[in-house]
């Protein structure tokens, strides 16, 4: 396929142009024109990068690339290091954000939905990123247990366990921020990746669990299923390698 037909179906099929992030979407890196062998990940880290040189890729795709806003813009040290391998050996960087957040499909939220087994509802949040959703009634302790052994990660629960849910609400990654927007929406409990100390303080004082399921942890799922989804629909072949990430 060639690589820039593949970032013009990316961005469309992931409607990147109308979200507003902290990154650019879509191809980061140009590479070789034709993109046969794609190593999937959830961060354009070194160890990623390397075992694309070493499976003889033509391109990476990830969901945290590179050049973010907050970000040291010059090319030095360990930023030097990932450019050069990639531009040594042709290999193209694809990266969508928000977009593999929001997706209704192949997005890390939903693609959470589909391995937990809970039912979307609705959205919420800035730019419709949090989703909402029904589960059978569970107490919080068995939800974080659940999410414990689906992730391979115990996640960290705030509030009573016992509390019996009947609606949850979750957004993937560093999105603890929502979390009083998941109250106000009617969440008997809310998920994310991470946790602030502010957090703490919101579940005590509402009486609404707060579970932390781990950054990496929530979002490997959505670029493993836009590799799955490519590998149908092109032929391409697309292997997601999980770089270790205790976050």
């Amino acid at each position: 396929m060639q690589r820039d037909d593949l970032a013009r179906y990316l961005d469309e099929r992931l409607e990147a142009a109308r979200f507003r992030d902290y990154c650019p979407n879509g191809l980061q890196v140009e590479g070789r024109a034709q993109v046969q062998r794609v190593i999937c990940g959830v961060t354009a880290c070194q160890a990623l990068i390397d075992t694309a040189v070493v499976n003889q890729a033509d391109a990476v795709l990830v969901h945290h690339g590179w050049f973010w806003k907050s970000e040291d813009q010059r090319i030095l040290g360990f930023r030097k290091r990932r450019l050069a391998t990639l531009l040594a050996h042709d290999i193209s960087l694809y990266a969508y954000h928000l977009p593999l957040d929001a997706h209704p499909e192949l997005g890390n939220n939903a693609q959470l939905a589909l391995r937990l087994g809970w039912t979307v509802t609705g959205r919420f949040g800035e730019q419709q990123l949090g989703f909402l959703g029904g589960c059978e009634a569970i107490t919080a302790g068995d939800l974080a247990a659940a999410l414990g052994k689906s992730l391979g990660r115990m996640p960290q629960l705030v509030g009573d366990p016992g509390k019996t849910l009947q609606s949850i609400a979750w957004c993937s990654g560093g999105a603890q921020g929502y979390f009083e927007e998941a109250i106000v929406a009617g969440a008997d409990c809310y998920i994310s990746g991470e946790i602030s100390e502010q957090t703490v303080h919101l579940a005590r004082e509402t009486g609404i669990p707060f579970i932390a399921a781990g950054h990496h942890a929530t979002e490997r799922y959505g670029v493993q299923a836009l590799g799955t989804h490519l590998q149908d629909k092109f032929g391409l072949s697309c292997s997601f390698i999980d770089i270790n990430n205790p976050v």
